[in-house]
This record gives C-alpha cells, structure tokens and sequence, in this order.
C-alpha cells in the first residue's frame, strides 16, 4: 500500500479535487455526450471520482478494478446492443480507465482503448481536463458510429449527465 496515494484520498477534499471540472465543463460533456448519443447505438457514462473509498484504498484497488466494478453497478454492460462504454477518471491519481462492453470491444480491441486511455491520460498531465475529456468522447464516438450507426430510432438506455463519486 502506497502511504501518499492512502494519504492524498484521505485528505484532499472533493470540492477541492473537482475543481478542474467546474459546472460549465461538466455540462459541455453532457451535451457532447448527448449529441454523440444520437449518431450510433452505443452508450457512452462518464464517471469521475475524486476520493476513493476507503476499503478500496485499504485493499489497494486497482484502477482498472474499480472502473470494472463501477460498469457493473451502473449497468453499462446491460444495454440492447453490448455497446456501452465507460469512461472513468481517478481524479486524485489521474488515472483513466475504459471499460467497453463485448458488443464494441470484439470490433475494435483492447489496443483502441488504450490509445484513447493514454492520450487522455497524457491530457491530464498536462493540466488540458476538457481538451483531452472532449477528444477521448469525440474518438470514441467515431468509432462506435462506425460500428453502431443508428437505424431507426434511438433509445436513450444511460443518463448523460456526468457522474461525480
């Protein structure tokens, strides 16, 4: 267990770990992930977590395990097609994870998502939260109305809204 991570989430404030997300952005992401919504099949949920849990904090949960877990209890993985995607961003590690269901996971592949997880990643280091949040949307949404264009209409299955744990 890594003493300054345990630290840092048992410290630092949401409020004050949120700041990068301000009102207004996290509203830009809604209305990008609502327009997106209407040009493919797929389901996009952003989730942004400032402070991890403390039992998860104290089992040493990986990233990757805890954007899984949250895919799970927010039902990504039960839309009409297996194509939704989350994205989950570890505020306090700046850490970027997504999960895809099968449906667009077997058309593109775990190398597609870790390029995208790694540009947005880097975007955070960089201090560029809506630069590289709107270009991961953006990549993503291009790939899924390649291989879930609409047809017909469209049920909308997942809230748009951001997420804040």
């Amino acid at each position: 267990m890594n003493f300054l991570r345990v630290l840092r989430h048992l410290v630092l404030p949401h409020w004050w770990v949120r700041r990068p997300f301000s009102a207004e952005l996290l509203r830009r992401v809604e209305l990008a992930v609502a327009a997106s919504e209407s040009t493919h099949r797929g389901e996009l949920r952003l989730v942004l977590e400032a402070n991890l849990p403390l039992p998860r904090l104290l089992h040493n949960q990986p990233t990757r395990a805890r954007a899984i877990e949250l895919f799970s209890q927010l039902r990504v993985w039960d839309t009409a097609e297996n194509s939704g995607v989350l994205v989950y961003l570890q505020l306090i590690d700046r850490r970027v994870e997504i999960v895809a269901d099968r449906g667009i996971d077997a058309k593109v592949g775990q190398e597609f998502w870790d390029a995208v997880r790694q540009r947005l990643e880097e975007a955070f280091k960089a201090e560029d939260f809506e630069g590289g949040t709107l270009f991961a949307l953006n990549t993503i949404t291009e790939t899924l109305r390649h291989h879930f264009p609409v047809v017909g209409e469209k049920t909308n299955e997942l809230p748009d809204t951001p997420l804040l744990y």
